[in-house]
């Protein structure tokens, strides 16, 4: 029963914890969270959580390393006060980007903050848009990894009318890099009569990259680039130029995690070749609400959505057991 479970929000996801459980029909419940001037921290359950189930929607953003322990301390404080069973929503995964050995010497960090949530006794994991789909294999427990491809779709169609047989072939998906041809791909199966174009494209270094071609027809047509990340701006910024540069009518950008580190506000406010960011909720941005180019798609809906599938599932399983 929806009544039964408890929903956290440490310090990350305040704004949307509150949102999803206004559409559970609950309160959110309390928690405390402490940082001591040595570094260390103390996250704590304010509300009795015996014999309940727990849901924490935590994203381990910047501060990531601090976003990271006050979880792993939360957690181990409601298993040791006898809680059911935890379940975290993380709805950005940090490290998810170091995700392999590219070069010598070097640690798979996704790997093992997955293996400490392991550890520490979640019973299941919830995320949007890993950066590679094969980080839920990092995980001992299982993994729900949401995208928001058709929040992003139904944005779009609304916005420019899809359905009007005349708007038939003058949207491209486009992929600004081959990594991100999956993404591309998902959102154009939402979206009629649209193609996809992949950036072509390599990184020299990090937060750098050299476009080398295009590939696709974007000519008079709008183009629509879809990524789950965009960190300082410049990888995406550079390809959004090439699209207008190359006969693109506007360029639009979806992007799942909006980390805007350095000054990637700046740039995107005063990007006069992009239409508009449309970005989601899984990292919260309270200035945002004075942007004149970023929209925001809350993913409220869809975490309400899996939690009731989830207690739903629940149910029935407790009732057949009965039975047996």
């Amino acid at each position: 029963m929806i009544k039964d479970i408890l929903v956290f929000s440490l310090t990350s996801n305040v704004a949307l914890t509150k949102q999803v459980c206004a559409l559970l029909g609950i309160e959110a419940s309390k928690s405390e969270v402490h940082h001591f001037a040595d570094g260390e921290c103390l996250a704590t359950s304010l509300a009795d959580v015996r014999g309940k189930k727990v849901y924490i929607i935590q994203s381990t953003c910047k501060p990531v390393n601090d976003r990271i322990m006050e979880t792993l301390i939360f957690i181990d404080g409601v298993k040791r006060a006898n809680c059911r069973e935890v379940t975290v929503i993380m709805p950005y995964y940090g490290y998810a980007r170091q995700d392999r050995i590219a070069h010598i010497n070097e640690p798979i960090s996704a790997k093992l903050v997955a293996d400490l949530f392991t550890n520490v006794g979640v019973k299941r994991v919830l995320t949007v848009e890993l950066h590679t789909p094969q980080i839920q294999g990092f995980f001992g427990v299982p993994v729900d990894n949401l995208s928001p491809s058709f929040l992003f779709a139904r944005y779009i169609n609304n916005k420019y009318n899809t359905s009007d047989p005349s708007v038939k072939n003058t949207i491209a998906i486009v992929a600004p890099d081959h990594g991100a041809m999956h993404r591309a791909r998902d959102l154009s199966n939402f979206i009629p009569h649209t193609s996809i174009v992949v950036i072509d494209k390599r990184r020299p270094k990090p937060n750098v990259a050299e476009i080398t071609n295009v590939v696709g027809d974007i000519e008079g047509k709008v183009c629509i680039m879809v990524d789950d990340i965009i960190d300082t701006g410049g990888t995406i910024l550079a390809g959004a130029k090439v699209l207008k540069d190359r006969g693109a009518k506007e360029v639009v950008i979806c992007c799942s995690h909006a980390l805007f580190n350095g000054n990637a506000l700046e740039k995107f406010e005063n990007c006069d070749y992009i239409k508009e960011v449309i970005t989601t909720d899984t990292i919260e941005h309270p200035e945002f609400e004075n942007s004149k180019r970023i929209t925001v798609i809350s993913i409220a809906e869809m975490i309400a959505d899996c939690i009731r599938s989830h207690e739903s599932h629940e149910k029935i399983k407790d009732q057949y057991a009965r039975f047996h």
